[in-house]
């Protein structure tokens, strides 16, 4: 049985005043001045963060682990204690947050800025230092390879202490720990701005399916749904294809006049999730009953399960008889249940009619914290190879 947490992320309450309520000065003042300090936080280097380190009074406590999760959208990295026992919820000293660190949609300068400020960010808000540093994990989108992976760990070393362990990961090695409690073992799909299914057995090895990007076929993410949302449009605007309530909804959603503009916009600006933005139109649209929504994502159901399945397979996640359980965790906004359409329960029954064993959850922590759970169970207990550590 696998436990999940709740979210270690609480917002604060409001305090319910009402709009007669005065709030006094010295109040509005601290709330300005954290405002400003973010502003300012977010236009920093990390070389400049990274210079703040000696002028800052360090925090007395324990030494701290790093998780990150870096994909097409947006980079979250949190800070928790090393030394801890598991709790619920689970502590955690800061959390920072920047944007898209992957290397295949942004370039590797400017990911690794991203990637190096958000970390620093964190560091800064926990107030700690590098040296208070003993595990980080890295997990990325876009990092497909060993060289991939190779490349990143030196670079951390470059920012790190020697002692510090390192691992750096695909993004979905994070979003599955955040399922299993940092545990390697199962079956993860993503579906936000990008799409890819992992999965792990007991004895560490891995297979992966999809996840290679918008053009070699990215299909059931977010970018592939709204993409050919934007093509359908298109084909109907010229006669190629049926009409569809999705042109009105679209251009209302995007400002625009007419489909004519559709091609300026695509091309102004081809960032994946500028594109995937508009995936709640084409989920509406379906819901209102449109045809052409409703094949799409008809359609992206099928891409996301059969991505599942070839990884269940080639791993044999099922066992011989196709029965055995294995955690198959869900993560992303396609996923995510609406009024009408459920993708992910869509999926779901897709999968368990081939694979009866597979029991599904929607992790309660994010997978920066999943990240953060691998470094920390690699150095509470002996390696167990399933992470690759640099020491």
């Amino acid at each position: 049985m696998i436990t999940k947490l709740h979210s270690p992320i609480e917002l604060a309450a409001s305090g319910g005043r009402s709009r007669q309520e005065k709030i006094p000065l010295s109040v509005c003042q601290s709330r300005v001045s954290k405002q400003a300090r973010k502003r300012r936080m977010q236009r920093y280097t990390a070389m400049e963060i990274w210079q703040m380190e000696d002028c800052q009074s360090p925090r007395t406590g324990c030494n701290v682990v790093l998780g990150v999760d870096g994909g097409a959208s947006n980079t979250v990295c949190v800070c928790i204690p090393a030394a801890m026992p598991f709790a619920d919820p689970l502590p955690v000293l800061s959390r920072a947050i920047a944007g898209c660190s992957n290397q295949n949609s942004v370039g590797e300068d400017r990911a690794r800025e991203t990637l190096e400020r958000v970390m620093a960010q964190a560091l800064l808000k926990a107030r700690r230092k590098r040296s208070n540093v003993s595990a980080v994990c890295l997990a990325v989108a876009g990092v497909n390879h060993p060289i991939d992976q190779h490349r990143m760990l030196g670079w951390l070393r470059e920012i790190f202490p020697s002692h510090v362990t390192l691992f750096v990961e695909n993004d979905a090695v994070a979003a599955l720990a955040s399922g299993t409690m940092g545990k390697l073992h199962g079956c993860v799909l993503i579906a936000g701005t990008g799409t890819i299914a992992y999965g792990f057995t007991n004895d560490g090895r891995e297979a992966r399916a999809a996840g290679a990007g918008p053009v070699l076929g990215d299909w059931g993410s977010g970018y592939g749904i709204s993409a050919q949302a934007l093509t359908a449009v298109v084909r109907a605007y010229d006669g190629r294809g049926p009409e569809t309530m999705l042109t009105n909804n679209i251009l209302d959603f995007l400002g625009l006049a007419s489909p004519d503009e559709l091609i300026g916009w695509t091309y102004e600006d081809q960032s994946w999730a500028r594109i995937a933005d508009i995936l709640p139109v084409v989920v509406e649209s379906a819901e209102a009953g449109d045809e052409v929504a409703n094949k799409i994502l008809h359609n992206s159901v099928g891409e996301l399960a059969s991505s599942v399945k070839a990884v269940v397979q080639r791993l044999a996640l099922s066992g011989e008889d196709g029965k055995d359980l294995f955690p198959l965790v869900l993560v992303g906004k396609v996923l995510e249940a609406n009024k009408k359409w459920d993708i992910g329960k869509e999926v779901i029954d897709c999968v368990t009619k081939t694979y009866p064993g597979a029991y599904p959850i929607h992790p309660e922590v994010e997978p920066a914290v999943g990240a953060a759970l691998l470094a920390w169970n690699a150095i509470a207990s002996e390696p167990d190879g399933d992470l690759r550590p640099v020491v």
